[in-house]
């Protein structure tokens, strides 16, 4: 579902568990096109747009070519050079292409794989309040455990592109 906030597009997902991803059926992934300043050193701004908003704990790399989820944390995803489509929501999930400028929040326990890329493909990741998050990738023995820690992650208090008015604060409800 695509929506618009200001002058941002954004665009919703909502991902049910499939068996091997559990996803995260309360809460929907989003996308924010062309968010992130169009020059200078994107990744340094969108580090301080996150850090600003309370998501820390960043680093700078790309996007695993695996499918692969946290359950301990969400996630957000800047796209600050390049191009890349990424699979979210596990083989029957939706496949969305990304470039310089947008920005994807990815909550906990949904799936994600880089499935091409541009080789000048920098992502910056971060936190909610920096918490940690954890690597699975839906093996079977992960279930039990996983479903329980993304039933407790809690909503963040703010919105990592826009603060504690944000879109995300519109569509993540606390549980």
């Amino acid at each position: 579902m695509a929506e618009k906030t200001g002058d941002t597009a954004i665009e919703l997902y909502r991902l049910a568990d499939d068996g091997t991803i559990p996803n995260n059926a309360a809460l929907p992934l989003i996308v924010y096109r062309g968010v992130l300043p169009p020059s200078g050193d994107v990744a340094e701004k969108c580090e301080a747009l996150f850090a600003r908003n309370g998501w820390s704990g960043g680093w700078r790399n790309g996007i695993f070519a695996y499918h692969h989820y946290h359950s301990t944390a969400h996630e957000v995803l800047g796209i600050a050079s390049g191009r890349a489509r990424v699979r979210f929501g596990g083989d029957k999930g939706e496949s969305v292409d990304v470039r310089t400028g947008d920005v994807v929040v990815v909550p906990a326990g949904v799936g994600h794989k880089r499935e091409s890329a541009s080789a000048d493909l920098v992502v910056v990741g971060a936190y909610p309040e920096g918490r940690g998050p954890d690597l699975n990738t839906g093996k079977s023995g992960e279930r039990p455990k996983v479903l329980d820690n993304i039933a407790r992650v809690p909503v963040p208090a703010a919105d990592p592109v826009f603060g504690p008015s944000g879109p995300l604060t519109k569509h993540w409800r606390p549980r």
